[in-house]
């Protein structure tokens, strides 16, 4: 069993940054995907990005790409979403998700079987 434990949100400044993070308890294996998803109100939760446990791969939404960075710290169970150059469309709650089953699709969620509680991330203009 893995729980995950999300942290980091908060308010910022158009153009500014955030880095959140996700704590792992339990293990995570090596071939487990632990992704970002968000969601937004009244919208559908999207894949935002993620990373392999193994290192061996990133991935990333066209959104987010080349603003958003994924990595891992092995030693301390955790997962980092850095966010820059945010604008408010990122405004959402951003979930942290992990699974073994997610290397082929990333971006689907159904394909995670460990779910954070969320962390709001807002963004003013």
């Amino acid at each position: 069993q893995v729980q995950l434990a999300e942290s980091g949100g908060g308010l910022v400044q158009a153009g500014g940054s955030l880095r959140l993070s996700c704590a792992a308890s339990g293990r995570i294996f090596s071939n487990y995907v632990v992704a970002w998803f968000r969601q937004a109100p009244g919208k559908e939760r999207e894949f935002v990005a993620g990373i392999s446990w193994s290192g061996s791969g990133t991935y990333y939404a066209h959104s987010v790409s080349g603003r958003f960075s994924a990595s891992r710290d092995i030693a301390k169970n955790t997962v980092y979403l850095q966010m820059n150059s945010l604008n408010p469309e990122d405004t959402a709650v951003y979930y942290c998700a992990a699974g073994p089953n997610a290397r082929d699709y990333p971006a689907l969620a159904s394909n995670y079987d460990y779910w954070g509680q969320g962390t709001q991330v807002t963004v003013s203009s």
